[in-house]
């Protein structure tokens, strides 16, 4: 009874060794706004389209991904690992237009809260 517990309690840790190393996030953008999804390196974008559309009431078919490190666009049809796109990775979210085309990709910085002085000490922070 013991080697089966052990067997057992084996077969639990790499079962769980194995999610933790597919188990990912990715933070998507669109003009001000960054999503962090979690996820699986084995999802297909398609899937993380769907997950975007519960967020952003826009359907799948109306969103474009894009990888920021590559610029390369998305294919539906693959999974992340398939494309190359890693646990942290930024991906640019478009939306298709009322012309059917999609917008360009707008990632909107956020302003440095330090403002330098002017060189005499005066200025505002």
């Amino acid at each position: 009874m013991l080697v089966h517990y052990e067997v057992e309690q084996l077969t639990y840790f790499t079962e769980f060794a194995s999610i933790l190393t597919q188990a990912m996030y990715i933070r998507v953008k669109r003009s001000k706004t960054t999503y962090f999804l979690q996820c699986d390196a084995t999802e297909k974008i398609l899937d993380i389209k769907n997950k975007l559309q519960d967020l952003i009431d826009q359907p799948a078919n109306d969103q474009r991904l894009i990888l920021i490190a590559t610029g390369e666009i998305l294919d539906d049809s693959k999974t992340l690992a398939d494309q190359k796109v890693e646990n942290d990775a930024v991906v640019a979210l478009t939306l298709r237009k009322d012309d059917n085309e999609f917008e360009e990709v707008n990632i909107v910085r956020p302003n440095d809260f330090y403002q330098p002085r002017d060189a005499d000490g005066t200025g505002n922070w």
